[in-house]
Formats: C-alpha cells, sequence, structure tokens
C-alpha cells in the first residue's frame, strides 16, 4: 500500500510552523521589554529607598542587587531587540544567540537573588553601628541630623530602641534643663501640644527607629527578590521555548523530503 504526501500539505505544514515559531519569539521579545520595563521601576525604587538612608547604609555592597537588577533590565531591552530582528530575519543565528543571551540574564538574575538573599540576613547588623553613632552626633543641624529628624517623621518612630535612647545624648544635654528629645519624635495628630519632654510621653512615638527601618529594608528587598524570582521563571520557560522553537524551525525548513511516499 502506498501513501502520498501531496506537496501543498508539506508546504501548509511548513508554513504554520515558521509562522506559531514567529509568534511565540515575537510574544517572548515583548515580554522581555515588559520585564525591562517592570525591573527598571523595581531597581530604582530600591535605589531610591536606599538612598534616603544612606548614612545609615555604610556596607559598599548593599545597593549591588539593585545595580544589578537596573543592568539587567538594560540587557533585558536588548535581547527582545535581537528577538524581534532573528524572528523576523529568520536567522538561526540569531535565535542561538537570543538562547545565549536569555542564559545570561538567567545565570545574574540568579546572582542577584542569592545575594538579595544574603544581604537581608545582614541588614540589622549593618545598620546598627551606623545609627547608633548618628545618633549620638545629632545637633539638629548637620544633613546627618536631618537625614535622623525624616526618619523618624515618616517612620514614626524616636531614637534607635524607643525615646529613652535620647537620655544622655548630645541633644538631650544641649537642651539645658528642659531635656527634651527632637520634635521629629512626636506622634503626627498632636499638634503643637508636643514639645519633646519625656516627662510627656504620650505625645512621643514610643517605638525605635532600627526596628521600623530593618522591618521597610527587608520589604523592599523582599519585593525586588520575588520579582526577580518570577522573571527569572519566566527566562527558565523561554529558554526551552527558544530551543524547541528552533528545533521545530529547523526540521521543518531545512531537512529534506525524499519521496514524501510511505510503505
Amino acid at each position: 500500500m502506498r501513501l502520498e504526501l501531496k506537496p501543498g500539505c508539506i508546504a501548509t505544514s511548513m508554513d504554520f510552523g515558521v509562522i506559531a515559531s514567529k509568534t511565540v519569539l515575537l510574544l517572548i521579545s515583548v515580554i522581555f521589554w515588559a520585564a525591562a520595563v517592570g525591573l527598571t521601576y523595581v531597581g530604582g525604587y530600591v535605589l531610591n529607598t536606599y538612598k534616603e538612608y544612606d548614612p545609615f547604609l555604610h556596607d559598599k555592597y548593599a545597593l549591588l542587587p539593585a545595580v544589578i537588577i537596573i543592568c539587567v533590565a538594560v540587557v533585558m531591552f536588548i535581547i527582545g531587540l535581537v528577538g524581534c530582528c532573528a524572528t523576523i530575519r529568520e536567522s538561526k543565528v540569531g535565535l542561538g544567540v537570543f538562547l545565549v543571551i536569555i542564559l545570561v540574564i538567567f545565570i545574574a538574575e540568579v546572582s542577584a537573588f542569592a545575594l538579595g538573599f544574603i544581604y537581608r540576613g545582614k541588614i540589622k547588623t549593618d545598620l546598627h553601628e551606623p545609627m547608633l553613632q548618628a545618633f549620638r552626633a545629632y545637633d539638629g543641624k548637620t544633613e546627618e541630623s536631618h537625614v535622623i529628624d525624616y526618619l523618624q517623621q515618616e517612620l514614626q518612630c524616636c531614637g534607635i530602641h524607643n525615646y529613652t535612647d535620647w537620655v544622655g545624648s548630645k541633644w538631650y544635654n544641649s537642651t539645658g534643663s528642659n531635656h527634651t528629645v527632637p520634635l521629629s519624635c512626636c506622634k503626627h495628630d498632636v499638634g503643637k501640644n508636643c514639645t519633646g519632654r519625656l516627662s510627656e510621653p504620650r505625645f512621643l512615638n514610643a517605638q525605635g527607629c532600627e526596628d521600623k527601618l530593618e522591618s521597610v529594608l527587608k520589604s523592599v528587598l523582599s519585593y525586588a527578590m520575588v520579582v526577580i524570582l518570577g522573571f527569572a521563571i519566566v527566562k527558565f520557560f523561554g529558554m526551552l521555548s527558544v530551543c524547541m522553537l528552533a528545533c521545530k524551525r529547523e526540521n521543518n525548513g531545512y531537512q529534506s523530503l525524499n519521496s514524501g511516499v510511505f510503505a
């Protein structure tokens, strides 16, 4: 028994494979561009948050995860461009380059995730000593003093552990017999009733700044790590898709069909 395959059916099958490959690759390229925008936002947000509390972060590697995120975003935009060009030109070499670049980005994202995980456990240790020195040197005039005021107002906290940390400080002793804490320790809803005196603790924020700042930084870093992990998973499936599409395109477009007859 002889079954003959018509050339039209073979051509239609080949065309469908190429169209499907192009559609998926273009979709992946768009995903990369969207991911680049998302990572740029996340990296910028992390950098901006950390810079607000820069005087307390003396570890030069603290911003490394955020810098890596932004660098990855730039490269991801380029990846999307390469993917589009390789798809439109149906370039086998372009698809190979696309796959290699995805692999490099995937490794970078995994590295950023690991660094973020490691630094997350060091935040408390890195914060304590710089914060202690900044509070001791507070005089209400220097740039570091303004950062402390901003910190206490934004996080609604007072002192390192609580408002009693100001007792015996440079600022506390300079206020003479009044012995007040900075007005940035006052609760937002008390208005002018707060004078900063420890004799009126009901007007002062009770929680210390160290725990609150640690919580904020950990929250931001955790958010960034979740986003990185999500994009890394997308890259993993993207690599599988490129491999499958490249192999399918090679099988459909480049293998010769001898007789087109099955016995």
